[in-house]
């Protein structure tokens, strides 16, 4: 595909991808895209892991599009229900059609003189280069590698006599029936695998450096549910859909101001679904305060019904070395194990490492702020797709597809070739552009973008904020340069 030129490429078939093209499709329709895909399947991270029960770690009702309400009764749906659901929307929209797989993007370079991106990509199968053009690139690739996850060594690994497997690497044949099973981690990945494999396994630990804190709800709405009764599905949709997003923001922000009374309410909710004399207090109680890493959603309380049921197990310790047949702890009790399962997280990128040049100088995003949370400084043409920390990943993608399809227009509307965020004036760095802790943010955190100090250079995390901004706000702005 040498020499080709599209108005609009899009880089990754995930979540963010496939709603970005049903947008163009809506409100671009005289542009043409193409979406250049990495793996051999749309989807991405609902294609790409396949460990037990493996789910959406928000509800769907916000998690879903607002372009294409979700049907389902439950509110954490299965990774194959989502997978389906994206596959509908392409199916429906003829995207499909538009997707270029086995595409891995590995450097882009901006000319101004013609204003225009020249894309090199590799096809993953044979290994060859090639080269398109585009006036506009779109980058919704995610926020994690997705070769490796971060797998941290662990002294006497390679003396382990079982398996050991990362999540993101899970083997379809994995026989885990009447084993013994070690989850490392406590996030939302190993939240999904226990009580998935408690039925199975002949007993499963969840290992823990430290606690997480959980919010316990039930898998469907009876507002919802009733709402669907007297009158339609979209409706029920909108109704849960808002409702969440304002219980999400008002948690949020109760969670920053009185942290101490959301954590004893978060604590009480785990202490209420466990046994009289379990020890919540060194299980069950973080020693940093709610959302300042993300909390797990455990639907129906299904983590804690396997522990209730003996079925699964929590041990709060370090881990001194694995034996060859197990855990040793540095308390100096051992965990015996058939099979170790290292739930310990992700390997954040950027831009999925993509080399990008601007007029023949290297962009370097680490020193960079981003214009509206999507706009790199001083880059021309270019959106990123990141979706909230607090909230579903698709509220923000959905409404930064919104803006780029109502910034094309704008500038179709008075001819111009290209923007560019350009800062009017000194803007002072305020903090890091992601505002949590958690490990898989904190390993990454010198990667990203700075925040600056005044809109329109905040990553707001702020879904009604964004609303008014980016759905019905004025594309026109003194730091967003037009050519």
């Amino acid at each position: 595909m040498d020499d080709k030129h599209v108005n609009i490429l899009i880089v990754g078939a995930g979540l963010s991808g496939i709603g970005a093209a049903y947008h163009l499709n809506k409100e671009c329709p005289n542009k043409d895209y193409l979406i250049l895909e990495s793996r051999d399947q749309l989807g991405g991270t609902w294609d790409l892991f396949k460990y037990p029960g493996i789910r959406s770690d928000s509800d769907m009702c916000t998690m879903g599009f607002r372009f294409k309400p979700w049907q389902g009764e439950k509110l954490v749906a299965d990774g194959g229900a989502i997978l389906d659901y994206l596959h509908e929307i392409a199916d429906e929209n003829k995207i499909k059609e538009k997707i270029q797989y086995h595409s891995h993007v590995e450097s882009v370079s901006w000319s101004s003189d013609i204003a225009q991106w020249s894309v090199n990509y590799r096809n993953k199968l044979d290994n060859s280069k090639s080269v398109l053009t585009c006036d506009f690139l779109y980058l919704c690739v995610g926020y994690y590698d997705y070769d490796q996850g971060y797998d941290p060594e662990f002294k006497g690994s390679d003396n382990f006599d079982g398996q050991i497997i990362h999540p993101q690497k899970w083997p379809e044949d994995l026989d885990y029936s009447n084993k013994r099973v070690v989850v490392i981690g406590s996030g939302a990945t190993a939240v999904t695998l226990i009580p998935s494999m408690a039925e199975k396994t002949k007993h499963i630990t969840m290992l823990q450096r430290s606690p997480t804190y959980y919010m316990i709800r039930p898998n469907e709405n009876p507002v919802g549910n009733f709402i669907r009764k007297i009158t339609n599905n979209t409706v029920a949709y909108y109704v849960m859909r808002w409702q969440n997003i304002f219980l999400q923001s008002w948690g949020f922000k109760k969670a920053r101001k009185y942290p101490k009374n959301v954590k004893a309410f978060l604590i009480k909710l785990v202490k209420d679904h466990l046994p009289d004399g379990f020890d919540v207090n060194k299980h069950f109680t973080p020693p940093y305060n709610p959302w300042e890493q993300r909390l797990c959603l455990v639907p129906d309380g299904d983590l804690f019904n396997a522990i209730n049921d003996g079925k699964a197990s929590v041990v709060t310790e370090h881990i001194d070395q694995f034996t060859n047949d197990g855990i040793k702890l540095k308390s100096g009790d051992e965990l015996k194990a058939d099979i170790i399962i290292t739930a310990t997280g992700l390997n954040m990128i950027v831009c999925s490492n993509i080399n990008i040049t601007v007029d023949g100088k290297d962009i370097d995003i680490s020193k960079s702020m981003t214009y509206k949370g999507m706009m790199i400084t001083h880059v021309p043409n270019a959106v990123l797709t990141f979706g909230y920390t607090n909230a579903s990943w698709t509220l923000r993608a959905d409404l930064t597809a919104e803006y780029v399809c109502r910034l094309l227009n704008y500038m179709d509307k008075n001819d111009y070739k290209y923007c560019q965020p350009t800062p009017n004036g000194h803007i002072a760095i305020d903090g890091e552009w992601l505002d949590f802790n958690s490990g898989y943010v904190s390993r990454a955190a010198k990667k990203f973008p700075r925040q600056g100090a005044r809109d329109p250079w905040r990553n707001t995390q702020n879904y009604t904020k964004d609303v008014l901004q980016l759905r019905y706000g004025r594309i026109a702005n003194k730091e967003l340069e037009f050519i």
